[in-house]
């Protein structure tokens, strides 16, 4: 099962940048993230689901040129993400 919307806007809050922030590069990585560890989680129980691996793949790729694109642009506003969400500096 997916992530409910409870959950998504729990966690979607912090980083949003006003009260309708659906879209902003932080939200967006926030979002992807959730999604990557909810499916890291199901990959431990189901190896053989290679098909969601793939989706898997693209997500991580998405959320890296996200990434990319938010150091280049806010600097410091990418340290804070990446110290919230735990993730390494690596772009």
């Amino acid at each position: 099962m997916s992530i409910t919307a409870e959950e998504k806007s729990k966690t979607l809050h912090p980083a949003q940048l006003h009260a309708k922030d659906t879209g902003s590069s932080e939200v967006q990585i926030t979002s992807l993230t959730e999604r990557i560890r909810y499916l890291t989680e199901h990959f431990k129980q189901h190896k053989k689901d290679l098909h969601s691996k793939r989706g898997l793949q693209t997500m991580v790729n998405r959320r890296k040129k996200l990434l990319r694109y938010l150091k280049c642009k806010n600097n410091s506003s990418y340290f804070t993400l990446i110290n919230r969400l735990e993730l390494r500096d690596s772009y």
